[in-house]
C-alpha cells in the first residue's frame, strides 16, 4: 500500500528531489527478518548485566530510555555514564544471515538518480553488513551512524544538522525514508520530503505509543513496500 498525503491544495512532489537518505533497520530490509529483534534482545541482556536486574526490569528500563532519550544507548550514557563503544559492539554482534539478497531493491536503487546516503542510529559496521547481505553496498555515497553524530541520535535536531553539514546537502532537495514516524518530524521541519516505510510487524522499539497516524503533517508519503515506492514515485 502506498499513500500520498497532501498539504493544503498542493500534493507533495518528488520531481525536484535528488538526495535520498535512508534509515537502515526495518527500512531497507523488512522487519519480518527479525534482525532488529535480535539487537533488541541483546540490549535487554546488556542492561540486565550492567544494572544487575532481571530481564523484565531490564526491558522496562530499555523502553523507558528509548522513549525519553531517543535511543536506549543515549539513556544509558546520560543516566549511567556507560562506554558507548562496549554497548554498540555487544548489541551488533549478531548473525546477519537472516538478511537475504534483494535484487528488486538493487535494481530500483541502480535506477534512482541522485545521491544516496544511509543515516542510522546504529553503527557503520552493522550497516555495512546489512548492505552487503542485501547486495546494495555500492549505491551509497556515505553512511552516517551514531558515532558520526557524536552519539546524539535521531530524532534530535542536532543529529540531522550534523548529517546535513557533513554531506553538504540541501534539505529542500532531500527525501528521508524511515520506519519510525517520530524520526520524520525534524526532517520535515528542515524542508525534507518524508516517507514512512510502514509495516504491521512490531519489533521491540515499535510500541503503540510510538506509531504515528499517517495523516500527521510531517509525513508526506506512506508505503508498505520501499521498492515499489521507489519505482512508482521516485524513478522517472
Amino acid at each position: 500500500m502506498q499513500k500520498q498525503v497532501s498539504r493544503g491544495n498542493q500534493p507533495p512532489a518528488l520531481a525536484d528531489r535528488d538526495v535520498w537518505i535512508f534509515d537502515l533497520d526495518n527500512t531497507l530490509y523488512p522487519p519480518e527478518s527479525n534482525l532488529f529483534t535480535e539487537i533488541d534482545k541483546k540490549m535487554g541482556a546488556f542492561i540486565a548485566d550492567l544494572l544487575q536486574v532481571d530481564r523484565t526490569e531490564a526491558r522496562r528500563i530499555q523502553k523507558l530510555y528509548f522513549k525519553e532519550y531517543g535511543t536506549t544507548l543515549n539513556g544509558l550514557m546520560n543516566v549511567h555514564n556507560i562506554d558507548p563503544g562496549a554497548f554498540l559492539d555487544y548489541v551488533h554482534d549478531i548473525d546477519h544471515s537472516a538478511i537475504k539478497p534483494d535484487p528488486e531493491l538493487e535494481k530500483a536503487l541502480r535506477k534512482l538518480p541522485g545521491s544516496k546516503y544511509i543515516f542510522t542510529n546504529g553503527t557503520v559496521s552493522h550497516a555495512e553488513n546489512v548492505l552487503e547481505r542485501l547486495g546494495i553496498t555500492n549505491f551509497f555515497i556515505d553512511i552516517f551512524d551514531i558515532r558520526t553524530t557524536e552519539y546524539i541520535p535521531k530524532p534530535h535536531l542536532e543529529a540531522y544538522q550534523t548529517v546535513v553539514s557533513k554531506a553538504n546537502l540541501s534539505p529542500q532537495r532531500s527525501v528521508m525514508f524511515e520506519d519510525l514516524p517520530r524520526n520524520l518530524q525534524v526532517p520535515n521541519e528542515l524542508g525534507m520530503m518524508t516517507v514512512w516505510v510502514r509495516s504491521d510487524v512490531r519489533v521491540g522499539h515499535m510500541e503503540a505509543s510510538l506509531i504515528a497516524d499517517e495523516n500527521q503533517p510531517f509525513i508526506d508519503f506512506v508505503t508498505e513496500n520501499l521498492t515499489e515506492f521507489l519505482e512508482d514515485e521516485c524513478i522517472a
